[in-house]
Protein backbone atom coordinates (compact mmCIF):
# COMPACT_ATOMS: atom_id res chain seq x y z
CA UNK A 1 0.00 0.00 0.00
CA UNK A 2 1.39 3.49 -0.83
CA UNK A 3 1.30 6.32 1.02
CA UNK A 4 0.52 9.47 -1.02
CA UNK A 5 2.66 12.28 0.78
CA UNK A 6 2.21 16.79 -0.52
CA UNK A 7 4.79 17.97 -1.63
CA UNK A 8 6.48 20.63 0.79
CA UNK A 9 6.04 24.13 -0.12
CA UNK A 10 9.05 26.09 -2.05
CA UNK A 11 10.52 29.35 -0.23
CA UNK A 12 9.27 31.13 -3.26
CA UNK A 13 5.61 29.68 -2.28
CA UNK A 14 6.20 30.76 1.86
CA UNK A 15 6.94 33.97 0.84
CA UNK A 16 4.00 35.09 -1.90
CA UNK A 17 1.53 33.23 0.64
CA UNK A 18 3.36 35.87 3.32
CA UNK A 19 2.95 39.16 1.32
CA UNK A 20 -1.03 37.79 0.27
CA UNK A 21 -2.00 37.38 4.12
CA UNK A 22 0.08 40.73 4.87
CA UNK A 23 -1.81 42.98 2.10
CA UNK A 24 -4.83 41.82 3.24
CA UNK A 25 -4.28 42.80 6.82
CA UNK A 26 -3.13 46.23 5.48
CA UNK A 27 -6.03 46.65 3.72
CA UNK A 28 -8.43 46.05 6.50
CA UNK A 29 -6.52 48.40 8.82
CA UNK A 30 -7.44 51.85 9.96
CA UNK A 31 -5.47 54.09 9.49
CA UNK A 32 -3.43 56.79 11.89
CA UNK A 33 -5.99 60.00 12.06
CA UNK A 34 -8.89 57.51 12.81
CA UNK A 35 -11.15 57.80 9.70
CA UNK A 36 -11.97 54.81 7.58
CA UNK A 37 -9.59 53.51 5.20
CA UNK A 38 -10.54 53.83 0.92
CA UNK A 39 -13.50 52.31 0.06
CA UNK A 40 -14.76 52.30 3.58
CA UNK A 41 -17.61 54.58 5.46
CA UNK A 42 -16.29 57.82 6.42
CA UNK A 43 -16.28 58.13 10.34
CA UNK A 44 -14.92 61.32 11.34
CA UNK A 45 -12.12 61.10 14.80
CA UNK A 46 -13.58 63.48 17.28
CA UNK A 47 -10.65 66.21 18.44
CA UNK A 48 -11.23 68.48 21.35
CA UNK A 49 -9.46 71.19 22.63
CA UNK A 50 -8.97 73.51 25.26
CA UNK A 51 -9.02 76.76 24.24
CA UNK A 52 -7.00 78.70 27.07
CA UNK A 53 -6.65 82.47 27.14
CA UNK A 54 -5.15 83.90 24.39
CA UNK A 55 -5.07 86.89 22.15
CA UNK A 56 -5.03 87.69 18.34
CA UNK A 57 -3.26 91.01 17.67
CA UNK A 58 -3.08 93.24 14.58
CA UNK A 59 0.75 93.90 12.77
CA UNK A 60 0.05 98.05 14.23
CA UNK A 61 -0.74 96.65 17.55
CA UNK A 62 2.17 94.07 17.73
CA UNK A 63 4.67 97.15 16.75
CA UNK A 64 3.22 99.35 19.71
CA UNK A 65 3.39 96.24 22.20
CA UNK A 66 6.97 95.17 21.18
CA UNK A 67 8.71 96.98 18.90
CA UNK A 68 8.22 99.09 15.09
CA UNK A 69 8.40 96.53 12.26
CA UNK A 70 8.63 93.24 15.22
CA UNK A 71 7.39 89.92 13.53
CA UNK A 72 5.56 87.27 15.89
CA UNK A 73 7.50 84.20 16.17
CA UNK A 74 6.16 80.85 15.91
CA UNK A 75 6.60 78.32 19.36
CA UNK A 76 4.38 75.51 17.65
CA UNK A 77 1.76 75.02 15.51
CA UNK A 78 -1.73 74.41 16.74
CA UNK A 79 -4.37 71.78 15.35
CA UNK A 80 -5.22 73.77 12.23
CA UNK A 81 -1.83 74.32 10.67
CA UNK A 82 -2.79 77.74 9.65
CA UNK A 83 -2.36 79.07 12.90
CA UNK A 84 0.38 79.12 15.75
CA UNK A 85 1.20 79.72 18.81
CA UNK A 86 3.57 82.72 19.28
CA UNK A 87 6.61 82.89 21.71
CA UNK A 88 5.52 85.94 22.35
CA UNK A 89 2.94 87.56 25.63
CA UNK A 90 1.43 90.33 27.09
CA UNK A 91 -0.52 91.41 30.21
CA UNK A 92 -4.34 92.17 30.02
CA UNK A 93 -5.10 94.65 32.82
CA UNK A 94 -8.86 95.03 33.77
CA UNK A 95 -10.38 98.30 35.37
CA UNK A 96 -9.91 96.86 38.91
CA UNK A 97 -6.31 97.18 38.16
CA UNK A 98 -5.87 93.63 38.41
CA UNK A 99 -3.68 91.84 35.60
CA UNK A 100 -3.54 88.40 33.76
CA UNK A 101 0.17 88.46 32.61
CA UNK A 102 1.32 86.05 30.01
CA UNK A 103 -1.21 85.82 27.86
CA UNK A 104 -0.04 84.01 24.61
CA UNK A 105 -0.71 85.44 21.34
CA UNK A 106 -1.88 83.63 18.67
CA UNK A 107 -0.61 84.00 15.18
CA UNK A 108 -0.36 85.09 12.26
CA UNK A 109 -1.47 88.42 12.88
CA UNK A 110 -5.16 89.59 12.38
CA UNK A 111 -6.81 92.56 10.66
CA UNK A 112 -8.57 92.92 14.04
CA UNK A 113 -7.37 92.84 17.44
CA UNK A 114 -9.12 90.48 19.89
CA UNK A 115 -9.00 89.28 23.50
CA UNK A 116 -10.90 85.65 24.46
CA UNK A 117 -10.79 85.11 28.28
CA UNK A 118 -12.98 82.49 29.97
CA UNK A 119 -15.73 83.82 32.41
CA UNK A 120 -13.47 83.26 35.72
CA UNK A 121 -10.69 85.70 34.19
CA UNK A 122 -13.21 88.23 33.08
CA UNK A 123 -14.50 88.09 36.60
CA UNK A 124 -11.15 88.54 38.71
CA UNK A 125 -10.12 91.47 35.64
CA UNK A 126 -13.95 93.18 36.44
CA UNK A 127 -15.00 92.61 32.70
CA UNK A 128 -18.31 92.14 32.15
CA UNK A 129 -17.77 89.50 29.10
CA UNK A 130 -19.99 88.76 26.20
CA UNK A 131 -20.39 85.23 24.64
CA UNK A 132 -19.55 86.05 20.85
CA UNK A 133 -17.81 84.26 17.67
CA UNK A 134 -14.41 85.13 16.89
CA UNK A 135 -14.20 88.46 15.25
CA UNK A 136 -17.83 89.70 16.01
CA UNK A 137 -16.11 92.21 18.85
CA UNK A 138 -18.36 95.56 17.57
CA UNK A 139 -19.84 97.00 21.09
CA UNK A 140 -17.77 94.79 23.34
CA UNK A 141 -15.80 95.70 26.68
CA UNK A 142 -12.03 97.01 25.90
CA UNK A 143 -8.83 96.37 28.24
CA UNK A 144 -5.16 97.77 28.54
CA UNK A 145 -2.26 95.40 27.46
CA UNK A 146 1.10 95.61 28.31
CA UNK A 147 4.16 94.84 26.02
CA UNK A 148 7.86 94.51 26.67
CA UNK A 149 8.13 97.78 24.59
CA UNK A 150 4.57 99.88 25.05
CA UNK A 151 1.14 99.76 26.44
CA UNK A 152 -2.05 99.50 24.48
CA UNK A 153 -5.01 100.72 24.94
CA UNK A 154 -7.84 98.46 23.45
CA UNK A 155 -11.01 99.96 23.32
CA UNK A 156 -13.12 97.05 22.28
CA UNK A 157 -12.77 93.28 21.41
CA UNK A 158 -12.56 91.18 24.65
CA UNK A 159 -14.52 88.88 24.48
CA UNK A 160 -15.44 85.18 25.65
CA UNK A 161 -15.59 83.07 22.56
CA UNK A 162 -18.63 80.87 21.97
CA UNK A 163 -18.11 77.26 21.94
CA UNK A 164 -17.94 75.80 18.35
CA UNK A 165 -16.45 72.95 16.30
CA UNK A 166 -14.59 73.55 13.01
CA UNK A 167 -15.15 71.40 10.04
CA UNK A 168 -14.30 70.26 6.75
CA UNK A 169 -16.73 69.58 4.16
CA UNK A 170 -16.51 65.52 4.32
CA UNK A 171 -17.54 66.15 8.30
CA UNK A 172 -20.33 68.41 7.72
CA UNK A 173 -21.66 65.75 5.27
CA UNK A 174 -21.44 62.97 7.85
CA UNK A 175 -23.20 65.09 10.65
CA UNK A 176 -25.26 66.17 7.97
CA UNK A 177 -24.59 70.17 8.78
CA UNK A 178 -23.63 73.21 7.45
CA UNK A 179 -21.76 76.58 8.42
CA UNK A 180 -23.73 78.46 11.21
CA UNK A 181 -26.08 75.20 12.18
CA UNK A 182 -25.73 74.31 16.15
CA UNK A 183 -24.28 71.25 17.54
CA UNK A 184 -24.63 69.20 20.88
CA UNK A 185 -21.46 67.68 22.53
CA UNK A 186 -21.97 64.39 25.25
CA UNK A 187 -18.81 63.95 27.20
CA UNK A 188 -18.75 60.43 29.40
CA UNK A 189 -16.35 61.24 32.61
CA UNK A 190 -16.60 61.38 36.27
CA UNK A 191 -18.72 64.46 35.56
CA UNK A 192 -20.90 63.17 32.56
CA UNK A 193 -21.94 66.45 31.07
CA UNK A 194 -24.02 67.78 27.36
CA UNK A 195 -22.80 71.06 25.88
CA UNK A 196 -25.34 72.08 24.12
CA UNK A 197 -25.19 75.22 21.12
CA UNK A 198 -21.72 74.79 19.57
CA UNK A 199 -21.58 76.75 16.44
CA UNK A 200 -20.87 75.24 13.57
CA UNK A 201 -17.66 76.71 11.38
CA UNK A 202 -16.78 75.18 7.74
CA UNK A 203 -13.90 75.51 5.67
CA UNK A 204 -12.11 73.50 2.76
CA UNK A 205 -8.81 73.32 4.74
CA UNK A 206 -10.39 72.87 8.36
CA UNK A 207 -9.97 69.71 10.04
CA UNK A 208 -12.72 68.45 12.79
CA UNK A 209 -11.77 70.09 16.41
CA UNK A 210 -13.96 71.66 19.26
CA UNK A 211 -12.70 74.37 20.36
CA UNK A 212 -14.29 75.09 24.39
CA UNK A 213 -12.87 77.24 26.83
CA UNK A 214 -11.35 75.61 30.62
CA UNK A 215 -14.42 76.73 32.38
CA UNK A 216 -16.17 74.52 30.30
CA UNK A 217 -13.44 72.09 30.37
CA UNK A 218 -13.04 71.76 33.87
CA UNK A 219 -17.54 71.67 34.40
CA UNK A 220 -17.06 68.14 32.37
CA UNK A 221 -13.50 66.82 33.59
CA UNK A 222 -12.64 66.71 29.45
CA UNK A 223 -8.84 65.50 30.22
CA UNK A 224 -10.49 62.40 31.90
CA UNK A 225 -13.36 61.67 29.35
CA UNK A 226 -13.67 58.51 28.31
CA UNK A 227 -15.82 59.11 25.29
CA UNK A 228 -17.23 62.62 23.27
CA UNK A 229 -20.04 62.43 20.82
CA UNK A 230 -21.73 64.75 18.61
CA UNK A 231 -25.33 65.25 17.41
CA UNK A 232 -26.99 67.73 15.55
CA UNK A 233 -28.77 70.01 17.39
Amino acid sequence: MSILTAASPTREQVEGLVRAILRQQVGQGAPSNGHASVGQEYRPKVVVNISARHCHLTQEDVDVLFGRGYQLTEMKRLYQATDFASNETVAVVGPRQRMIPGVRILGPCRKFSQVELSFTDAISLGIDLPVRLSGDIEGTPGCLLVGPKGTLELKMGVIRAERHVHMGPKDAEYYGVKHLDRMNMRVESTCPSTLEGLLVRTHPDWKLEVHIDTDEANCCDLPHASKVTLVKA
